[in-house]
């Protein structure tokens, strides 16, 4: 007996499941008569020597071919069909593309950086000329309005941070005699001595021999002995042209890639709409809905995650630059500005954004105390912009996975040094969006995206053929945060067993794998007792509510009312049973817990039980429904010959079928004789079930003797009248 739902108990029994033949017969016998020879993938299906000896012999004499589809199947049993799936496209060009983009990514940095900054800043800029249009202004002013102020100012924020890091640089001297005192203080702060101390002697001993192993002659008297080096002093006459040339030139390549970065970024906002059309025409003119999908999609994505980031950003470097004044910590605007640059550089630039302000304190206050301020400040800062500002700045998710946002931090880290660990996240939006849309590049959406790639119902099976029902508890649970346990097995778990059901159909789900679903799925079941319960008890407390306001409640009837709501099930009991195997049976035991939801006394049996009569008592005699559950929706015979069964034992209860559908909209069902009821759904199954109609009276059976044929029994006639 498995406990299901807390205190209700449904009994499901053991039972076995019976594994079809397997035989590739049949396609050697059409192959012969239909004059073709059989296939590889044919005649290996099942290395059976008389297959093979039955097909060698039809294949040499087509007038020898005794053999009948009929006779395979006596001899072998049935036939088990095999599904081969289409042979998919080949993965080769696009990874072949994909390194030839890294290599012209890697080889043309001193061309493709500045562009990709420009078109970074374009997408950025891009709102405010349009605003700036919008408001009067014509095109190019509006340009070139908005580049000159937004290069004043990160011009103006630069020369203020160099500013400040000068300062600091001729300030840390003074700093020296607080740094030496503390670390003094850490080396005596262990016990016997210090720890840190014999710590510090340790590696310098090591590095004291390693340094005389270097030193040691290779063969003793073959080297002289090495000579003292001479101070020599070098005077050099005072050049003006030369010192001004070396003090400008490492400034020309950074002055060039600025004005170059301003031209591109002037013209592209200029030739926006232009360039669009271009770029639409070269790339996807066949297809012109996806790609201006596409190019809408990266643009705002892009402008938005720049937008959004800038403004978090202030948000936690004004408050920290304030913080860090108040509690007196040296040139607290450096450190404010900083993190709002650092910050753009996922994971390691907050990092680094914490570490300086820190050390500064270390090296400012003799004790510790400022140390551990800057700290709590840090951590208060942290906390309200992930907790607070982020959540209610939701337009800044990317639509990228934590792991791909570090991955590609470090992939165009190495790829563009410094500047392409800032530009790694707008970069890998822009190639998540390009495999969003275009199909050979499929692959890169799978990798950066942030929306799951499986479907829930698929997810679920996949955690059920792997045995696993603590992370598929997970997962509903996750579901049931917005939902009732209803539409989570309606959508979710049903259709799951619906692929196992199509997956045992196409001979690839063995007996034992099926066995390990269907316990994975009691498992999960059971599980999810307690929110039944939970759900029960709702139940409870609005009936009863509803009973205290004078309202009593009435059952539903068809097109009165809510469809979706369930009819109250206390005092009624409900027997559930799968029809042929334990996929039926695991389905059978989710119907019954939501039965048990609405308040019944359910009690399931597995389908093994059926064909044994004893099993026949486990159907209580005050029962109300008898439900038997089916995933084939080609088990329609089979369904009839149960219902019929359950019918003649059981005849003043109601009996119904459930023939499971992917589908969840209402299906006409098939009609099946002697049924009360067939549904397709959970939902509709459970209102059957629960139904107050009464059951169809059932004519019981005539047996109708047939008069033997006077020719098999050699009378004649009229003999036969005598």
């Amino acid at each position: 007996m498995v406990n299901i739902g807390g205190r209700h108990l449904l009994r499901i029994f053991a039972g076995g499941v019976s594994a079809h033949a397997v035989t590739s017969a049949h396609d050697a016998l059409k192959a012969v008569k239909g004059g073709r020879v059989p296939t590889i993938a044919e005649a290996t299906q099942r290395p059976n020597c008389k297959d093979l000896a039955r097909a060698t012999d039809m294949s040499m004499s087509s007038s020898n071919a005794k053999f009948t589809e009929a006779e395979l199947e006596k001899d072998l049993g049935p036939r088990r069909v095999y599904s081969t799936s289409p042979s998919a496209p080949s993965r080769m060009p696009a990874f072949a593309s994909v390194l030839a983009v890294i290599a012209i990514l890697y080889f043309g940095k001193e061309v493709l950086l500045p562009l990709a900054i420009a078109v970074l800043l374009t997408f950025a800029l891009a709102p405010i000329s349009s605003r700036l249009r919008k408001l009067g202004l014509p095109r190019i002013p509006a340009v070139i309005i908005t580049v000159v102020l937004a290069f004043l100012v990160l011009v103006l924020f630069g020369l203020v941070v160099a500013g400040h890091i000068a300062e600091v640089a001729q300030n840390l001297p003074a700093y020296q005699g607080n740094i030496i005192a503390k670390i003094r203080s850490l080396q005596e702060g262990g016990t016997d001595s210090g720890i840190v101390r014999r710590l510090t002697s340790v590696v310098e001993s090591v590095g004291r021999e390693l340094s005389n192993a270097e030193e040691r002659p290779v063969a003793p008297g073959t080297a002289s002995r090495p000579r003292e080096p001479v101070l020599v002093e070098i005077f050099a006459p005072s050049r003006p042209i030369e010192t001004l040339t070396s003090l400008i030139g490492p400034l020309l390549g950074p002055i060039a890639s600025l004005g170059l970065i301003i031209v591109v970024v002037i013209f592209m906002l200029l030739e926006r709409e232009e360039l669009r059309d271009r770029f639409i025409r070269l790339v996807g003119y066949g297809d012109l809905h996806r790609t201006t999908e596409a190019i809408q999609e990266a643009g705002s994505r892009v402008a938005r995650y720049l937008l959004m980031q800038l403004v978090v950003n202030c948000a936690y470097g004004v408050p920290l630059a304030l913080g860090l004044w108040a509690v007196g910590i040296p040139n607290p605007a450096l450190w404010g500005m900083l993190a709002i640059v650092l910050r753009f550089v996922p994971y390691i630039g907050p990092v680094i954004a914490t570490v300086l302000p820190l050390f500064l304190a270390f090296a400012v206050d003799p004790g510790w105390s400022l140390v551990l301020w800057v700290a709590a400040i840090f951590v208060v800062l942290e906390l309200t912009s992930n907790n607070v500002i982020e959540p209610w700045l939701y337009g800044s998710r990317t639509g990228l996975s934590p792991l791909a946002i570090i991955v590609a931090a470090i992939f165009w880290a190495w790829l563009w040094g410094p500047v392409g660990l800032v530009l790694s996240t707008p970069l890998t939006v822009c190639l998540a969006v390009l495999g969003r849309y275009v199909p050979q590049f499929e692959f890169l959406e799978v990798v950066f995206g942030s929306d799951p790639v499986l479907d829930p119902k698929e997810r679920l099976y996949q955690r059920l053929l792997a045995g696993d029902p603590d992370e598929a508890t997970d997962y509903a649970e996750e579901f049931l945060e917005e939902d009732y346990l209803e539409d989570y097995y309606g959508k979710v778990a049903i259709p799951a067993l619906l692929l196992a059901e199509k997956d045992r159909r196409r001979g690839v789900l063995t007996a034992e794998q099926m066995e390990q679903v269907f316990g994975t799925a009691i498992t999960l079941v059971s599980n999810l007792g307690e929110i039944a319960e939970e759900e029960e008890q709702e139940e409870e407390d609005e009936q009863k509510e509803t009973e205290a306001a004078g309202r009593p409640s009435t059952p539903l009837k068809e097109g009165n009312g809510d469809e979706s709501e369930l009819p109250d099930g206390r005092g009624k009991t409900v027997f559930c049973v799968g029809g042929r195997g334990p996929l039926d049976d695991a389905s059978a035991a989710m119907l019954a817990q939501i039965l048990q939801v609405q308040g019944a006394e359910v009690v399931a049996a597995r389908h093994s039980d059926i064909p044994n009569r004893r099993a026949m008592s486990l159907v209580p005699k005050q029962s109300n429904a008898i439900v038997v559950c089916f995933l084939n929706e080609d088990s329609a015979r089979h369904a009839t010959i149960l219902v019929r069964r359950f019918k003649r034992i059981y005849p003043a209860i109601r009996v119904g079928a459930v023939l499971w559908v992917e589908n969840q909209e209402e299906e006409q069902p098939p009609a099946l004789r002697e049924a009360d009821f067939v549904a397709t759904t959970l939902t509709s199954a459970a209102r059957e079930a629960l139904a107050d109609a009464p059951a169809s009276l059932v004519t019981p059976a005539r047996k109708i003797r047939t008069r033997r044929s006077s020719t098999k029994t050699g009378l004649t006639p009229a003999q036969s009248r005598i």
